[in-house]
């Protein structure tokens, strides 16, 4: 092989493959989907895990552990430091006013989860479904109150 030979038949832009133009095309008649069949029929899709009747690799895999995927709960978690950044001394700050502030996005369906991570010198009330111990504690030391909500 030369070096000139490399680029032979390879193609920039591919022509698609026209099908159901005629048996000279080549993909006439049946179109490539041969005869009979569901692969063969209209609207079928393969599923993209399917391998052709083998046994799946999500099958073949043997399964460990504990797996609590359907019962997790799922928290907005927000820092204390951010709280400090954001409000000013004595606010009220609940999930309502964190997404207003854009504090906490998207879709959380257990609410929101205050961390003790920073430290907080202004006295906020603050509504949340759960705190870390610590968080708690910062909020009190700064003459707040903490208000678990359900």
């Amino acid at each position: 092989m030369q070096l000139h030979d490399v680029d032979q038949g390879i193609h920039k832009h591919k022509k698609r493959k026209r099908i159901g133009r005629g048996i000279g095309s080549g993909h006439g008649k049946t179109s490539g989907k041969g005869h009979k069949g569901h692969s063969s029929r209209q609207g079928f899709k393969y599923n993209a895990l399917f391998e052709g009747g083998q046994m799946p690799l999500a099958r073949r895999v043997p399964k460990r552990g504990f797996v609590n995927g359907a019962f997790r709960k799922d928290y907005a978690i927000l820092n204390l430091s951010a709280l400090e950044a954001c409000y000013e001394t004595g606010a009220v700050i609940n999930e309502e006013i964190l997404r207003t502030r854009g504090l906490v996005k998207g879709r959380h369906d257990d609410g929101v989860k205050i961390l003790g991570e920073g430290e907080l010198t202004k006295a906020f009330t603050v509504h949340a479904n759960k705190f870390s111990e610590s968080a708690v504690a910062k909020i009190v030391a700064a003459g707040g109150t903490a208000v678990v909500v359900q």
